[in-house]
């Protein structure tokens, strides 16, 4: 099984899919989409090619230690994305070979489903409130939203009172909800904000502060009981260890196509779970990054909950089913999505749409926000 060629292809609106072939034809599939980079990490893949044509796909771990280690230079976003999806080919490519899914290679199943978020939108409480009762009625029991526009270093109890008023109006359809910061929120507001949400019994907040802020996550960590999530922006075990050591987070959310793929975020959850960690994994791209998610959930007993790009605005109009044969594998059913039973991902693409979409070569990138001084503004 010695790798012959390793393929990438554009596929909007701002995915990064990654194709290995054997000599012999055997073909694995993988995501690396690292959104508004997708060239950068598409040029990291000449690395990998000149390193790992001609090795033996089997031995994932060996690729992965040594296109990590093997450069010098290691981490961050644009190599362990690449990484990622050329590791997810890989289970996926040895599942096939060996006719099992890649949870069953890593020590079988913990679970048969998984309960899944979906995102949803809206300014005005009134219109948060009907996106939250139509996923309520699509089945979902948890939502996530916007905590917030962009601010600045300091608030208003009317900002706060706004802010309460979005959380109740979704909660008024029924649904469990999770808040998310982005990190658009300064040290001084958020103490301050997450206080005044604590009473509403939020499934979580996520990024209240951006992750490089270490101090600052774990005064807020201590000071409220609500749940602190993160992790879409750490990319290895080695992102991750601090924030366990200093007890800042109670869900992490691990991304599976940015955090160097599927079995270092089955060691990241490891970590975690000594702790007493529950795992997230962060996942608003395509379906083969989804796919790998829930080859993690299914052998890994503390991932509490699943996000799925159901509506995402930056995904509308390119449904991540468009590209697989076999839909049902990453379809929710009442606000669960079953564990893929097929070899390696459990899903099954269709090449030819694949190829047809890369004609476009999409150049995504991050929508950029101000505040109403001019100033740069968080997403």
């Amino acid at each position: 099984m010695k790798i012959g060629r390793i393929e990438t292809f554009y596929v909007p609106p701002r995915w990064l899919f990654v194709r290995v072939e054997t000599e012999d034809g055997a073909v694995g599939w993988g995501e690396a989409s690292l959104e508004g980079y997708a060239e950068a990490v598409d040029g990291a893949f000449e690395a990998l090619r000149d390193r790992f044509i001609g090795h033996d796909a089997r031995r994932i771990e060996d690729i992965w230690q040594v296109a990590y280690r093997g450069g010098f230079y290691r981490g961050g976003p644009v190599l362990m994305s690449a990484l990622a999806g050329l590791e997810q080919a890989l289970w996926d490519l040895k599942g096939k070979a060996f006719g099992m899914p890649a949870w069953e290679m890593m020590g079988g199943k913990v679970r048969d489903k998984i309960r899944a978020y979906a995102w949803i939108g809206g300014d005005r409480p009134d219109e948060i409130e009907s996106a939250a009762t139509a996923r309520w009625e699509q089945g979902f029991g948890a939502v996530k939203m916007n905590a917030t526009a962009e601010l600045d270093w300091i608030g208003t109890p009317k900002l706060f009172d706004e802010v309460i008023a979005r959380v109740q109006a979704a909660q008024a359809s029924g649904v469990d909800v999770g808040l998310d910061f982005h990190g658009r929120v300064h040290r001084p507001m958020a103490k301050q904000l997450a206080k005044v949400l604590e009473p509403l019994g939020l499934l979580f907040i996520e990024e209240p502060l951006l992750s490089e802020n270490h101090e600052g996550l774990a005064q807020i960590a201590h000071l409220v009981s609500t749940p602190i999530a993160l992790g879409e922006r750490l990319y290895s075990r080695w992102d991750f260890k601090p924030f366990f050591e200093n007890r800042s987070v109670d869900i992490i959310q691990p991304d599976l196509s940015h955090a160097g793929g599927l079995l270092e975020c089955r060691k990241i959850a490891a970590m975690a779970e000594a702790y007493d960690i529950a795992v997230a994994p962060h996942c608003p791209l395509g379906p083969l990054a989804l796919a790998a998610c829930l080859q993690l959930a299914a052998c890994t007993p503390n991932v509490a909950i699943q996000e799925m790009s159901l509506g995402i605005h930056y995904n509308v109009g390119h449904d991540l089913l468009n590209f697989l044969t076999n839909k049902e594998a990453l379809s929710p059913v009442d606000g669960y999505l079953p564990i893929p039973e097929a070899p390696g991902l459990g899903i099954t693409i269709d090449e030819d749409a694949v190829r047809e979409a890369h004609k476009e070569r999409h150049r995504w990138r991050n929508p950029i926000w101000r505040h109403p001084d001019g100033s740069f503004a968080e997403w």
